[in-house]
């Protein structure tokens, strides 16, 4: 009982302390751990033991698919390189880095247990950044790669820490097996997660009861986790591919009050556990607080400190290394174009000095490095992780200062940068107004015309024009607004003239299905689908209240 009314309570100090974040301007994960930080100072906080097991299933499985599901194929595509740099090679030369620090350090630790702290504290949780740069509306290439960053860095990281925690256990090492051990998890992950979303999909094609759909939708996400884990497949990759399968084929077949509601209750789940997080964290770091001796505490500082040094450190040299580097290649690149009288095509960006401090100053660590932490055999285990105290102090230190000192510091430093909005986003969406609009007039087209359509009809036409300049340079298929309906003959019969709640559906399914089309054809990104689609359901939503006069 007296757990339960800490969590209450602590929830409802979340809930406050994100108010204050959002007044701010920071992460509200940099409150939350300045809120672990004081539970884990109060004496009478009851001691809480997690099943290791459960650690990653329950805080990582759910929000990475509700980062997976809104993460831009195209985008990702388009970027891949400086994706593959952070989330790879950055990550693994981190785990490299803090295993040599770890080690200097603490010379009684082994090599595997000091990998395995690497592994912990080496992938970034790009969420918090995100949510800051967002309101400061960025160039979107740097929100996509960080985003990008966010997804895949975990994969290699967690296998990382899978191997070298077995290690540390058992004293075997996999030595040369890693790499097809990557490639067939990995791999088989894809393969996995592309296949139970179809099944997924084709079992709940039937369910229409809102509470059940989502209640299935959190069955089947810890279900493709635990199911990825049974069977030696890489969870995360299989979780990613899992949720971009549906975010691809879900949005035509279910309605607007289903989707707002799966929205509603996924971003409260997200909420709840990353306060959980830090409840939990908090309530361990107590225990270690009690059962480590004065005298070994001055190991314990110093290791957090040289950790948080070097991981902020490494992502600095590297992404300004990138950098440097990506620059000079562009130069290059174009200098040969240019004398060969060449330099066609898409044009890539180039990086910047100011981008590149803004991404490494985007390194904060959050619910997955504490979630690997946590999963670590503790004291209750017939044999529990070496130095796990300490590997667990050090996660959360990393944690605490990237959040608070990154986290609050962004918004100023990105003012310092004068770094602006491309405009890429909202380019798509007004041209998903435009297109989407010819959709729904088309679908309006008919020989009986009457007061309330011709409202709809100057509705959509208005749509139009708000985005006929950024769409210009995009080809259309469908014909101009006011010509004849195609296929009708001169002496057919006219039919009868359609209600008022039967056009307003079938210009919104025609909206829709232009919608779905422009993002198949790569015309817009994901991030324009999701803001084009949330404005189709809230017409849909309306559509009941304009049709009742008629009803």
């Amino acid at each position: 009982m007296a757990l339960f009314e800490v969590v209450i309570a602590l929830l409802l100090v979340g809930a406050v302390l994100s108010l204050w974040a959002d007044r701010l301007g920071v992460p509200y994960p940099a409150l939350l751990a300045l809120a672990g930080v004081a539970l884990a100072l109060i004496p009478a906080a009851p001691q809480v033991v997690l099943d290791p097991q459960l650690a990653l299933a329950l805080f990582v499985a759910p929000i990475l698919l509700d980062a997976a599901y809104d993460a831009s194929p195209r985008d990702l595509k388009r970027n891949l390189i400086p994706v593959s740099s952070l989330a790879i090679a950055a990550v693994v030369v981190t785990i490299v880095a803090v295993a040599a620090v770890t080690h200097r350090i603490v010379p009684g630790i082994s090599w595997p247990a000091a990998m395995t702290l690497g592994a912990i504290v080496a992938p970034p949780d790009a969420s918090a950044a995100v949510a800051v740069l967002r309101r400061l509306r960025p160039p979107h290439r740097m929100v996509v790669i960080l985003e990008g960053e966010s997804l895949f860095n975990d994969a290699g990281a967690l296998l990382a820490y899978r191997i070298a925690a077995t290690a540390a256990m058992t004293g075997v090492v996999a030595g040369w097996t890693v790499v097809p051990l990557f490639l067939l998890t990995c791999g088989g992950g894809v393969v996995a997660g592309i296949l139970l979303a179809r099944f997924y999909l084709w079992a709940t094609r039937r369910v229409r009861d809102i509470p059940i759909s989502v209640m299935l939708q959190f069955i089947g996400t810890f279900g493709v986790w635990l199911l990825a884990s049974r069977i030696g497949l890489s969870a995360i990759i299989t979780m990613i591919a899992y949720a971009m399968t549906i975010a691809r084929r879900v949005p035509a077949r279910i309605d607007a009050r289903h989707r707002i509601s799966s929205y509603a209750v996924w971003e409260v789940a997200v909420f709840v556990l990353n306060v959980l997080a830090f409840v939990l964290i908090g309530l361990q770091l107590r225990a270690i607080r009690t059962r480590v001796p004065h005298s070994q505490w001055h190991v314990y500082l110093w290791s957090a400190a040289a950790i948080c040094a070097t991981v902020i450190v490494v992502r600095f040299v590297w992404v300004m290394s990138y950098g440097k580097f990506a620059r000079w290649r562009l130069h290059r690149r174009r200098a040969r174009a240019a004398g060969s009288g060449g330099g066609r095509g898409r044009p890539t960006t180039m990086p910047t000095l100011g981008g590149g401090l803004i991404v490494s100053w985007c390194g904060m660590r959050g619910i997955v490095t504490l979630a690997a932490a946590m999963a670590l055999p503790d004291g209750s285990a017939s044999a529990p992780f070496p130095y796990r105290d300490l590997i667990l102090f050090c996660a959360f230190a990393v944690v605490l200062v990237t959040l608070v000192l990154q986290g609050m510091t962004l918004r100023p430093l990105m003012a310092w940068v004068g770094l602006k909005d491309d405009g890429a986003v909202d380019q798509e969406v007004r041209l998903a107004r435009a297109e989407t609009a010819r959709a729904a007039l088309k679908a309006l087209d008919g020989p009986h015309p009457s007061p309330a359509l011709e409202t709809l009809r100057r509705e959509y036409e208005a749509r139009i024009r708000l985005g006929e300049a950024q769409s210009a340079e995009h080809p259309r298929t469908t014909r101009r607004p006011g010509a004849p309906p195609p296929g009708t003959a001169s002496g057919a019969l006219p039919p009868e003239p359609p209600t008022l709640a039967e056009s307003l559906r079938r210009a919104v399914a025609a909206q829709r299905n232009a919608l779905v089309e422009l993002r198949a054809r790569s015309i817009i990104g994901d991030d324009a689908f999701h803001l084009a689609e949330e404005e189709l359901d809230l017409i849909e939503l309306t559509a009941d209240e304009r049709v009742r006069p008629e009803t």
